[in-house]
């Protein structure tokens, strides 16, 4: 079975929310790091050079894969903002009171934070943070 490549990396999350380009985003990547911060009460770790990612959470999969993952995260890429582990079930409804968002199969688009409503946002971090976190238990 192949190693998963999104992993735990040790590297500093400050540095690499430094590095983000373009200043708009980056300064999006710091506003997502105190909400998560402040969200989970707990400390972001790098996964991969690019996710900047909270918790871990263990997943098996009916087909036999499994895995870790970070419970929620975020990554500032250059094109859009990546938001993890947010689409949980019954999370339907905080989504679409989100704002200007698009849905992927895993993760959920931003353009500029300035487009969703941030209490929405915090409510669904919230909510994935809580749930996730209680199947680990």
């Amino acid at each position: 079975m192949a190693e998963a490549k999104t992993v735990p990396t040790g590297a500093s999350v400050s540095e690499f929310l430094e590095s983000v380009e373009p200043a708009g985003r980056r300064e999006d990547g710091f506003v997502l790091r105190e909400l998560f911060d402040r969200v989970t009460d707990t400390d972001a770790v790098m996964w991969g050079p690019s996710i900047v990612g909270y918790g871990l959470h263990h997943y098996r999969y009916d087909s036999g894969h499994e895995g870790d993952t970070a419970v929620v995260g975020f990554s500032p890429r250059k094109a859009s903002i990546s938001l993890y582990g947010l689409q949980t079930p019954g999370a339907d409804e905080l989504i679409d009171r989100l704002g200007k968002v698009k849905v992927g199969a895993g993760c959920l688009w931003v353009g500029r934070l300035s487009t969703v409503d941030l209490s929405v946002l915090e409510a669904l971090v919230d909510r994935a943070w809580v749930r996730t976190r209680g199947d680990d238990v």
